[in-house]
C-alpha cells in the first residue's frame, strides 16, 4: 500500500467535458511550512511520509503520485452579479479523490500550482500569506464545527512572486467533500448538452445525496437539499460573525461546505454592513447581505436544473420557485435556533426573535464585539456582574434587555451555572481576529512562522479558556479595523 494516497478519479473519468488534464509548474526549492498531520491520517496517508522529501514533492506539485490524474476543473459563475461564462481552475489542480478512513470520498486539490488553460490575466501562482490565511480559516471553521473544506499543507516554493511587493511563493493542498459548485452547473448548462447536465446532476446526487436516487423527482429534490444545506451553512456563518467576502456562484459548494477562503474575515464590532474584502466595492457581500445573496446564488443553480426538473418549463419553474421562496424561512429557522442556543435557550417562544434582534441592536449601538458579548453574558449568569458592563458600557439598551433575557431563561427553569456552561460550549472565545491573522501572515511573509503556529494552535480549541492566551480573545485595537482590507492574493 502506498504511504501517500490511494487515488481515484471518478469526476475526471465520468465528466471529461468538465476537466482539462494538466500538470503543475515545477517549483525550485519546496519547503513544508504548515502541515495537518491529523488530517493526513484521516485520509489514509502516512504523515511522516508526507513530510519527507518525496511527500513534499507531491504537495508542491513537482511529482504526480501514483494513481493521481491532475486536472483543471471547468466552471462558470456570476461574479458580483455579472455572468462570466468561462472561469475554471486558473491556478489550481484537482489531483484526484481519496476515500478517507470513514469511507467518505474527498478531493485533494492544489492551489497556486501555475497557470492553466482557464487562467485569465493572473500568473497562476500564490504567495505564502494568502495560502496560510486559507489554512488558518479552514481549520478554524472546522474547529468551530462549521462545514468546511480542510487544509492539509502549505509549501513555499523558493520563488519570489510579484504582488504589491515581492512575496514568497507558496502552494496550498486542500481537502474538500468535492469541488462541485453552482458554477459547475452554470458551465455545463452553457454547453447546451442536456445529457451532460443530467450526468453532472446524477454524479452530484451519487456523491453527496445518494438517497435522492430513489426520489420521484430527484433533480427537484437535489435543489431542495442544496437549498437546505446552504441555509444551514450561512446561518452558522452569521452566528459566529463570519464574512466570506467573495460569495460568487463559483464559490458556492453543492455539498454545503464553505470553500475558497480568500478575502474572508471575522467581524469584531457588530455591524451588518461590515465589509473587509478589497474587491467588494459596493458591499454586495457584506455580513448582513449573505443570506439574501445566497438565495440569489441558489436561484442561478435552480435555473440550470429547469430542463431536468420537468419537460414542461412552466411546471419546472413553478416548482423551483416554490423551493427558492422557502429559503428565508429555512435560514431564519436555523439562525433563530442557533441564536437561542447562544443565549442558553432550549425551547422556542413567539417573542424570541424580538429578543434576539434587540440584543443585536444593543451591540450595534454600543459598537460591541460580537464574539466577546456572548461570553460576557455567560459570565453574568455566573455572578460576574461587571462582565456585561465591561463589554457594553452603561448604555440603556442592554440594561433594559437583560431582565427580559433572565425572565425568558426562567421559563425553562435550568440552573444558571448549567445554562452558562451550555452557552460556553457553543460561543467561542477565540476566532481568527483580523489583527492577529494580519500579524501572523506579515511575519510569515518575512520568514517567521512562530506567530502563525501559535495562532493556529489557539484556534484549534476555540471554546476552552486557555490560560496565558488572553490576547487572542481580545478585539482588535480601536483603530485597527478602520480601513482594514483583505485580499484574494492573485
Amino acid at each position: 500500500m502506498s504511504a501517500f494516497f490511494a487515488f481515484e478519479n471518478t469526476f475526471a473519468a465520468g465528466l471529461p467535458e468538465l476537466v482539462t488534464d494538466w500538470q503543475a509548474v515545477a517549483v525550485p526549492t519546496p519547503r513544508l511550512v504548515a502541515f495537518n498531520a491529523a488530517l493526513a491520517g484521516e485520509l489514509g496517508a502516512d504523515p511522516s511520509a508526507l513530510q519527507s522529501p518525496a511527500g513534499i514533492a507531491i504537495l508542491a506539485g513537482n511529482e504526480v503520485p501514483e494513481g493521481a490524474r491532475p486536472v483543471a476543473m471547468a466552471y462558470a459563475g456570476h461574479q458580483f452579479g455579472g455572468y462570466s461564462p468561462r472561469l475554471g481552475d486558473g491556478r489550481a489542480l484537482l489531483l484526484g479523490e481519496v476515500l478517507d478512513t470513514g469511507g467518505v470520498r474527498r478531493d485533494l486539490h492544489l492551489k497556486g500550482s501555475g497557470r492553466t488553460p482557464f487562467a485569465r490575466s493572473g500568473d497562476g501562482k500564490a504567495t505564502v500569506g494568502p495560502m496560510l490565511r486559507e489554512f488558518l480559516l479552514a481549520e478554524a471553521m472546522f474547529a468551530l464545527g462549521i462545514p468546511t473544506n480542510r487544509a492539509l499543507a502549505v509549501v513555499t516554493t523558493g520563488e519570489q512572486i510579484q504582488r504589491q511587493r515581492l512575496e514568497p511563493g507558496a502552494l496550498l493542498t486542500r481537502v474538500a467533500g468535492s469541488h462541485l459548485r453552482v458554477g459547475t452547473f452554470e458551465y455545463a448548462a452553457r454547453l447546451g448538452d442536456p445529457e451532460l447536465l443530467r450526468r453532472l446532476a446524477d454524479y452530484t446526487i451519487t456523491r453527496h445525496y445518494p438517497e435522492l436516487a430513489e426520489s420521484a423527482s430527484p433533480y427537484l429534490s437535489l435543489l431542495e437539499r442544496v437549498i437546505e444545506a446552504q441555509a444551514q451553512l450561512v446561518a452558522r456563518w452569521m452566528l459566529v460573525g463570519f464574512i466570506h467576502g467573495v460569495l460568487n456562484t463559483d464559490n458556492v459548494a453543492l455539498s454545503g461546505d464553505g470553500i475558497d477562503y480568500g478575502p474572508c474575515a471575522f467581524m469584531d464590532q457588530y455591524d451588518p454592513a461590515t465589509v473587509f474584502s478589497s474587491i467588494d466595492h459596493g458591499g454586495r457581500y457584506a455580513y448582513g447581505n449573505q443570506p439574501g445573496v445566497t438565495q440569489w446564488n441558489l436561484t442561478r443553480f435552480a435555473e440550470t436544473l429547469v430542463p431536468l426538473i420537468d419537460p414542461d418549463v412552466e411546471v419546472a419553474v413553478e416548482a423551483a420557485t416554490t423551493m427558492l421562496e422557502g429559503f428565508p424561512d429555512r435560514f431564519g429557522a436555523h439562525w433563530s435556533s442557533g441564536m437561542g442556543k447562544k443565549l442558553g435557550l432550549t425551547t422556542e417562544e413567539a417573542d424570541d426573535t424580538a429578543l434576539f434582534r434587540d440584543l443585536l441592536d444593543a451591540m450595534q449601538a454600543g459598537r460591541v464585539d460580537f464574539t466577546a458579548a456572548f461570553r460576557s453574558l455567560a459570565a453574568a449568569l455566573r455572578g460576574d456582574g461587571e462582565a456585561v458592563t465591561a463589554r457594553f458600557g452603561a448604555q440603556s439598551l442592554i440594561h433594559e434587555w437583560l431582565p427580559r433575557w433572565t425572565e425568558r431563561l426562567a421559563h425553562e427553569g435550568d440552573a444558571s451555572a448549567d445554562v452558562a456552561a451550555a452557552m460556553d460550549a457553543i460561543n467561542p472565545i477565540y476566532i481568527p481576529r483580523n489583527h492577529l491573522v494580519d500579524e501572523a501572515l506579515n511575519a510569515a511573509t518575512e520568514g517567521d512562522y512562530a506567530a502563525f503556529e501559535a495562532l493556529d494552535a489557539v484556534l484549534s480549541d476555540p471554546f476552552t479558556e486557555q490560560p496565558g492566551q488572553e490576547r487572542y480573545a481580545e478585539p482588535a485595537p480601536a483603530d485597527f479595523n478602520k480601513g482594514f482590507q483583505t485580499f484574494c492574493g492573485t
